[in-house]
């Protein structure tokens, strides 16, 4: 189990056992694929997969972390955790792994102004798949961020917490993600789908009313992996943005479905087919919270199918793995 294995990683690390462990799980999305950083509207759900951080204080100012999945350890002091995040280290200094928790931790230190007296441990172990779709690096943010935020005493909220795990894969990282993975990991409840608004951060759990309809969310596994630091992120995010400014609003979020016509006029295709999928998008999720509430689960499988075609086709995001997967359960 993967708590035990921080646990243990933590002992031999310190020499001693930990003083807690903290955890946070993993999560899918339902509906609402690229559209939280449009400032649209997303539908995740946490899963039951999670990632564990045992956590104990030091008695001087460096924080130290070691991964079950990574060789090694890595550890900077607190006076380096402050202003911009040191990139200028060597690649050995902070390998991308340890970007996650050490950028967590200038992501709490920026965000709250704090002064801790002391550094402190970090042993991370994970059930939850690296690069496979699963947010595991909202996972090691979540963890992270509230096993200081306790060991600190810094007293921060949830959603505060999930927007210091943004902060650190934006800044830190360097990946140009939205907060609907952090968000989700940090608010996930069981049997329900959290309906988020990525633009005031406001939160509804939505009952999936799955056991009362006999049915099971399958999360299939294609075996392709992926990175948002590198591939067509970037690109896709651009954009976006382009399309946006195109039309003289802050974001996609601002057209709906009526829009489409007049934008056409004004960008490439490949941009216009960018954002019609998160114009679209934004409308289906708002649709699924709708049909889940007067018609049940059972009748949401049109809208998961259009979501899959748009994303194929439009934002050019899919493979034949998961067309197959989408194929196959069709």
């Amino acid at each position: 189990m993967a708590r035990d294995a921080a646990a243990t990683l933590f002992t031999g690390l310190t020499g001693r056992d930990p003083e807690a462990v903290f955890s946070a799980p993993g999560r899918v999305n339902l509906i609402g694929e690229h559209t939280d950083y449009n400032d649209g509207f997303v539908m995740p759900f946490a899963i039951g997969l999670r990632t564990y951080a045992a956590v104990g204080m030091r008695t001087d100012d460096v924080v130290r972390v070691v991964s079950a999945d990574a060789p090694g350890q890595a550890s900077l002091p607190l006076s380096a955790l402050t202003g911009e995040f040191p990139r200028e280290l060597p690649r050995e200094a902070v390998p991308e792994w340890a970007a996650y928790p050490l950028g967590v931790a200038w992501a709490l230190l920026r965000v709250t102004g704090a002064t801790p007296a002391h550094g402190a441990d970090i042993a991370i172990a994970s059930d939850v798949p690296i690069g496979a779709g699963l947010s595991s690096s909202a996972a090691i943010e979540g963890a992270v961020a509230t096993a200081l935020d306790d060991l600190w005493r810094l007293g921060l909220d949830p959603v505060a917490l999930a927007q210091v795990g943004r902060t650190a894969e934006n800044d830190a990282v360097g990946a140009p993600t939205g907060i609907m993975d952090q968000l989700a990991s940090m608010l996930g409840r069981d049997g329900a789908a959290l309906f988020l608004d990525c633009r005031t951060l406001e939160t509804e759990s939505v009952e999936l009313g799955l056991v009362d309809a006999g049915l099971t969310i399958l999360v299939v596994d294609t075996g392709v992996q992926h990175s948002h630091s590198t591939g067509g992120y970037r690109e896709r995010r651009a954009a976006c943005e382009r399309a946006a400014a195109a039309m003289g609003v802050l974001a996609l979020r601002d057209l709906t479905p009526g829009d489409l016509t007049a934008l056409a006029s004004r960008i490439d295709d490949e941009t216009l087919r960018r954002a019609r999928h998160v114009v679209t998008e934004n409308q289906r999720v708002l649709d699924t919270v709708r049909t889940l509430r007067t018609e049940g689960p059972r009748a949401i499988g049109p809208l998961l199918t259009a979501s899959h075609a748009s994303m194929r086709d439009d934002f050019e995001i899919s493979v034949p793995e998961l067309d197959t997967a989408v194929d196959t359960a069709l």
